[in-house]
């Protein structure tokens, strides 16, 4: 601790020095306010300690205190007041104030001097840490936002399919006593860059927060960037967001990397020209005979995005049969853990499998609510511990939407 000591009585002052020069603290004093602030410009203090009456009068210790505080904001000084200079004490305390200690005749406030400094700086450290909390959670909040703009909403799927899908973070902290969303790495996206073509996407960075935040909204902007017929080719529409997340900073600090699973389908053939690039499978439900499996095999998928250029990718055709649901979703409803289950069982494909299955007759909005409810329940409440995001789709068995039969 350094304390910077304005004090108006020498003898007094020279006690003080001693007293909180010990150990790893240091006491420095200052016989005039000239001396006060050229200390306070060239050094930096914990802590200050100053008389009511510094040098002379209440009227300049006031003065003195008013252009500490406005010299060196935040910095926490403790008043020592004679019992008669009580009377001067609102004034200080009005404009901020907020450690005293009275400086009684006999001198024993001197025992008292290291623990008020102590306490002081201890609650000027509490008070800057909320500031930088409520800053950050500000930010963070900015930048959820932000990546809460990129994802769709209100999704039109073309005529005889239906689509719904859900983004969810991974988890809720309290920063400053507010409860924050945390940004994630998470993402989706479904449009229609022509008439008969509809594109269903989900992407993955690696890690959390603001990092993984900036890498997936990267990502976004390029697959908005690059347009026309590529976007049915898959394979290199794939290769060319590789090549160039692989020259995008962002996403290459600390080995940083994205997953992703894109998907064109034609609304005509009823066919999905798809590519993976490290992601997991999507699963088509064939609700006629109950079967649930992935579209393709560990081999389809080609290496993760952002880490190697000139990659090529495999491009894979599966058939969207009537009446068949289509779920493209990230590893975080995967990997959601079972309550105290460290390293075990999580709920897994088989969660998933089980969950659409008891769906299959419940309308998408219905099944995708429940299917994240059971993924939820999985945890007992724990909540899972990865951004978390789902596109369930579906082809009518006719041209209209198909019929709740809850």
């Amino acid at each position: 601790m350094k304390t910077l000591i304005a004090w108006d009585d020498a003898q007094e002052a020279d006690l003080l020095g001693l007293y909180l020069t010990a150990g790893e603290n240091e006491g420095h004093i200052s016989a005039t306010a000239d001396d006060l602030f050229a200390q306070l410009s060239q050094n930096r203090f914990d802590v200050v300690l100053l008389s009511a009456t510094f040098p002379r009068t209440a009227a300049e210790g006031y003065d003195v205190f008013l252009r500490i505080q406005d010299q060196c904001p935040g910095l926490p000084i403790v008043l020592g007041c004679r019992p008669s200079e009580m009377l001067h004490l609102p004034r200080f305390l009005t404009h901020g104030l907020r450690f005293y200690l009275v400086r009684d005749a006999g001198g024993d406030f001197v025992f008292l001097v290291l623990s008020s400094l102590e306490s002081a700086i201890e609650a000027a450290q509490a008070e800057e840490s909320r500031k930088l909390a409520e800053r950050l959670r500000e930010e963070m909040e900015g930048v959820r936002r932000l990546q809460e703009s990129i994802i769709p909403h209100g999704i039109k799927p073309p005529s005889g399919y239906g689509i719904v899908a859900k983004y969810e973070p991974s988890q809720v902290t309290v920063v400053g006593q507010q409860p924050v969303v945390m940004a994630g790495g998470d993402y989706y996206d479904v449009f229609r860059p022509d008439d008969r073509t509809l594109v269903v996407l989900v992407g993955d960075a690696s890690g959390h927060g603001l990092k993984a935040c900036m890498s997936i909204m990267a990502m976004h902007t390029l697959v908005r960037m690059i347009r026309g017929d590529r976007y049915r080719n898959t394979a290199n529409f794939v290769a060319e967001i590789n090549q160039r997340l692989c020259e995008n900073s962002i996403v290459q600090e600390g080995g940083g990397f994205i997953t992703l699973f894109y998907a064109a389908i034609d609304t005509v053939e009823h066919t999905m020209t798809w590519t993976s690039a490290g992601h997991p499978l999507a699963l088509m439900h064939r609700r006629d005979t109950g079967e649930v499996t992935a579209v393709g095999t560990e081999a389809d998928c080609g290496l993760v995005l952002g880490v190697q250029a000139d990659v090529e990718y495999p491009s894979r055709v599966s058939e969207v049969p009537p009446g068949a649901r289509l779920l493209v979703y990230s590893d975080g409803l995967t990997d959601a853990l079972a309550a105290g289950n460290c390293g075990g069982a999580a709920f897994g494909v088989k969660g998933i499998v089980d969950s659409l299955r008891a769906t299959a007759a419940d309308n998408l909005e219905t099944a995708l609510t429940r299917l994240f409810r059971s993924s939820s329940a999985f945890t007992s409440g724990d909540g899972r511990h990865d951004d978390t995001s789902v596109v369930l789709l579906e082809r009518f068995l006719s041209a209209g939407p198909a019929v709740d039969r809850e």
